[in-house]
């Protein structure tokens, strides 16, 4: 009986423990699920957060809680981290709160998911697992700029990255036609936006830090093509190889480029279908030998130069090229022990039309490895699409566009990829065959280099890749979309092929969307949105070898994201974000330290000093988000005539003297330089010195104007006008594919006709000018055409703080462009001044018809009466000649759409009307006091030199005539 009083009395207790137990997890599961129920973060928009499920052991006095994927889709740092897990402990029931609690977000402990940049304990408690450690490249680069006249210690110098701008034109198979993969849409595509960020802005960046690019679609936007080649050349072009008995070129036994098809189809490699020459390496002068490659240039202009070759086990690993230019010699080392077999980029350079001894690649043998140099062909330029597709034989066809509008899959082909890295389908469905390619190719290039060692390859150590992409929904309320950020871990065992942790991904996907959140509502003052970050199965970061991200940047289905995406303004600045997280990505990834390259200078001004001699000055610009972003030093490169820029020049200061040959007109621009590499360039001056000079005339540029096209925001309609206003690119965009057709907000999703964005093709392939900030060199050129005038040029910053002073120049030409709002309240007060102390002024706008000030504009002696709109045969006429300005987008200036109309006052004459309605275009007045001559129209905007030096001449005469 006692016995069983006992047990009975055990059973009690143990179901009494039961019940405390069950009771205790019902209340924890309870606790949670109100937790993450109610979980919001400032941070990002990670949708609704629910308990996926939890592990209470009461024994071990452990609990493990998981939250459900989108509760992993927000960035975590050591401060919010702490913060979860303190509240969560709060909310807990007492006993637990003594517990050993883990709280798991995206598979992982959420303080494993802190990016390493972030975490502030020493270098060796970091998470290693997502860390390079030991494994590192330690040989030469695969491109080496010789010839920069600065050294990068703490930028992107030595790292290999591939970057690459969404899907391009690409063959549907289905329909017999060459498509874009998402719908045109407020005056763009996905495919021609992305690369409007990261051919002009992300690429240079990341180039100017030192980083090897490498981007799987065609980065040139020029047109002409031209292969210079050991086998076949392009009519005119030349392949050259000197003399000498002591080193002679022979034929090596692997196969090299040729270009024996106008089209190829696919499968064809024009990477095997020609040969190669080697010769041995010497440091001996008398044993040294050249390959030259000389092109026949169809067109003056910018061409992307690359080189190929063949690797053999004795290449070695700094092959010496010399680009001759315009501007110069440009020195290259390139290491052929990698990268064979396909093609290399070194860099774009103006080339003359025709042969030129100073255009032209040269190839030496001279090195101080032992070993052979390869010699294959060079190409200049990007060209157009070549890569032939169809089913039927009367249905192939090629896109027809430039090939840096196609995909990734036509530019595999004719860089010599093998077949199966752009065709896993065999030629039967292209689309998804682009979209492996761009993996495929980064691979096939990294294969076997020490962050991809298993995979066969050509040992380019590329140790990181970005894919930018813009498809990220709508609103119909207005409300910007934002930044999406992709990663991959569920896949090789959660590995990368060099065997570290594929969180790594998941770091620099946080890094980005972090950045691009913090540097955006800065510059712009806007709630910029952040949106997930999604660990998913997506090719383009499942495929890479090496740590990836898919960057959806924003919507450019959406009208708001576009309003911002349209702006250059907004392009730099997320790009630089975007550099300035992938600089800080490598430096975490390799422990080492890094700066951030500068902003570019400001306050440019050039003056002369003595005789013959100039001063250029500028301003350094501070970047508040980077304090490791403060300049050291500076590049001056300079141009002479229509030349191309030098090397560039290194001096300590923000001044620099220079010498002019009189009679020569000379450019320069500056760029500011730290060990984290080189800021963008500052706009472009020139000089002059004549000869016989009667005087000496300051050019104030004042048009530094960048924006997007014209927008219309009405109740029911929205969007883009082009044809009222294209905006001003930064120097050139090929975002546009045409003009938006379709207004109706009631079509906001749709992707036909009667969608809201709805845009036609008229644009497409086309390289819209923008603002060069290169206009005191063409008002320079029409100065020098007038005769016997010297000339110096600023920017109106430095009028405007009293750097130059107007009144030390007898004449003034100031350079309005398309400047919205022209006169600033200071630039005002100068240029009263001047005409005060007699001075002789030059305006040329084309918005002077913005200005309301009618004190100032009586001054200048105009009135200002609207603008002249659009008309094919609208035409100026004036001074004797009749001419023409760029009106709408294209590719040699930027548009002039609504020139100002303007009356002559107060003893004014009118000089220049608009022949479409005798409407006023330009007035000069001559009084006893100052003199003006005002154009509604900018002088560089005329479509021909002639007209521009006719005109200069006529108002340089003008002014001084008694």
């Amino acid at each position: 009986m006692k016995a069983f009083q006992l047990v009975l009395i055990i059973l009690l207790c143990c179901i009494g423990q039961t019940a405390v137990a069950q009771e205790l997890e019902k209340t924890v599961k309870e606790r949670l699920e109100t937790f993450f129920k109610n979980y919001t973060t400032v941070q990002t928009n990670i949708g609704t957060v629910l308990l996926e499920s939890f592990n209470l052991n009461n024994q071990k006095r452990t609990l493990d809680i998981y939250a459900n994927e989108n509760f992993g889709y927000q960035p975590f740092n050591e401060e919010n981290v702490k913060a979860i897990y303190r509240t969560v402990k709060q909310s807990l029931p007492g006993p637990v709160n003594y517990y050993k609690i883990r709280i798991f977000a995206d598979n992982r402990p959420i303080e494993e998911l802190i990016p390493n940049v972030l975490l502030k304990r020493k270098a060796q408690d970091k998470d290693k697992d997502k860390l390079w450690g030991d494994i590192n490249y330690q040989d030469a680069p695969w491109v080496k700029n010789q010839s920069l006249p600065y050294n990068i210690e703490k930028g992107l110098n030595g790292n290999h990255i591939a970057v690459w701008q969404s899907h391009g034109r690409y063959f549907k198979n289905s329909k017999e036609k060459w498509s874009w993969q998402r719908p045109r849409l407020f005056c763009t595509t996905e495919d021609l936006f992305t690369q409007s960020i990261v051919v002009p802005y992300l690429i240079p960046m990341l180039e100017n830090a030192g980083a090897v690019v490498f981007t799987p679609r065609e980065r040139d936007w020029q047109k002409n093509e031209i292969i210079v080649d050991n086998d076949i050349n392009a009519q005119g072009s030349i392949y050259y190889e000197n003399e000498n008995k002591k080193s002679r070129w022979q034929k090596g036994n692997k196969p090299g480029f040729a270009h024996i098809r106008q089209v190829y189809i696919d499968g064809q490699n024009p990477f095997g279908d020609g040969s190669v020459r080697i010769v041995n390496t010497t440091q001996k002068k008398k044993k040294q030998t050249f390959a030259e490659w000389i092109p026949y240039i169809p067109q003056t202009g910018k061409y992307a130069v690359y080189v190929s070759y063949q690797t053999f086990p004795n290449s070695i690993s700094n092959a010496k090229y010399m680009v001759f230019h315009k501007g110069g010699v440009t020195e290259f080392n390139v290491n052929q022990k990698i990268g064979g077999g396909t093609w290399v980029y070194l860099g774009h350079f103006e080339f003359d039309k025709g042969n030129n001894d100073y255009g032209m690649v040269v190839l030496s043998n001279e090195s101080n490895e032992k070993g052979i140099v390869c010699a294959d062909a060079v190409r200049f330029g990007g060209g157009m699409g070549n890569i032939a597709r169809g089913n039927k034989p009367e249905t192939v066809q090629t896109s027809g566009m430039p090939r840096f509008l196609e995909g990734a899959r036509y530019a595999a082909q004719w860089s010599g990829m093998p077949y199966e890295i752009y065709a896993g389908r065999k030629g039967e469905n292209d689309y998804p065959d682009d979209i492996n390619t761009r993996s495929n190719m980064l691979n096939f290039l990294s294969g076997g280099s020490v962050y991809n060692p298993q995979q066969k390859g050509l040992g380019v150590p590329f140790d990181v890749c970005l894919a930018l992409h813009s498809d990220a929904g709508f609103s119909h309320h207005d409300d910007l979309i934002g930044s999406l950020g992709i990663y991959t871990t569920n896949f090789n065992n959660q590995k990368l092929n060099a065997g570290i942790s594929r969180y790594a991904s998941r770091d620099l996907t946080d890094m980005v969307l972090t950045g691009l959140k913090r540097d955006i509502e800065a510059t712009f003052n806007t709630n910029w949105i952040r949106r997930a970050m999604w660990n998913r199965n997506y090719s383009e970061t499942r495929l890479p070898a090496v740590p990836s991200m898919i960057l959806e940047i924003l919507s450019h289905q959406n009208f708001a994201d576009m309003k911002l995406g349209h702006d250059p303004l907004f392009k730099f600045t997320a790009a630089r974000s975007i550099y300035k997280s992938l600089l800080k990505f490598e430096a975490t990834m390799h422990n080492r330290d890094y700066e951030v390259q500068p902003l570019p200078v400001d306050h440019f001004a050039i003056r002369f000093i003595k005789k013959n001699t100039v001063m250029l000055s500028w301003s350094t610009v501070s970047d508040p988000l980077e304090p490791t972003a403060k300049p050291q030093k500076y590049i001056i490169y300079t141009r002479i005539g229509f030349g191309g820029f030098d090397n560039g020049e290194v001096v300590n200061g923000t001044s620099f003297t220079k010498k002019l040959e009189p009679g020569l007109v000379y450019s320069f621009k500056v760029t500011a330089v730290n060990q984290g590499g080189e800021s963008f360039p500052s706009e472009i001056l020139s000089a002059y010195q004549a000869k016989q000079s009667k005087g000496t005339v300051l050019i104030v540029n004042a048009f530094d104007r960048l924006s997007g096209p014209a927008t219309i925001e009405t109740i029911n309609l929205q969007g883009f006008n082009l044809k009222q206003d294209p905006g001003v690119p930064y120097i050139a965009s090929t975002a546009f594919c045409g003009n938006q057709l379709c207004f109706d907000r009631k079509g906001a999703g749709k992707e036909d006709s009667s969608g809201l964005g709805y845009s036609d093709n008229t644009l497409e392939g086309q390289v819209i000018a923008g603002n060069t900030f290169d206009y005191p060199f063409i008002h320079g050129k029409a100065i020098q055409a007038a005769g016997n005038y010297s000339f110096v040029s600023c920017s109106n910053e430095a009028i405007e703080d009293h750097l130059i002073n107007l009144n030390d120049y007898p004449i003034v030409d100031l350079i309005l462009g398309v400047e919205q709002k022209p006169f600033s309240p200071s630039l005002k007060q100068i240029l009263k001044s001047y005409c005060q102390n007699k001075g002789n002024l030059f305006v040329s706008g084309a918005f002077l018809d913005n200005e309301t000030d009618t004190q100032f504009t009586s001054l200048l002696k105009y009135k200002p009466y609207g603008n002249m709109l659009y008309s094919p045969q609208s035409e100026i006429m004036g001074t004797n000649i009749h001419f023409h300005i760029y009106r709408t987008a294209n590719e040699n200036s930027y548009a002039v759409p609504s020139p100002a109309c303007i009356l002559p006052i107060d003893g004014a004459i009118q000089t220049f009307i608009y022949t479409n309605g005798n409407q006023g275009a330009g007035i000069a007045y001559k009084g006893n006091d100052y003199r003006t001559f005002i154009l509604g129209f900018p002088l560089e905007s005329i479509t021909d030199v002639n007209s521009r030096s006719h005109i200069m001449a006529a108002i340089l005469h003008y002014f001084t005539n008694k």
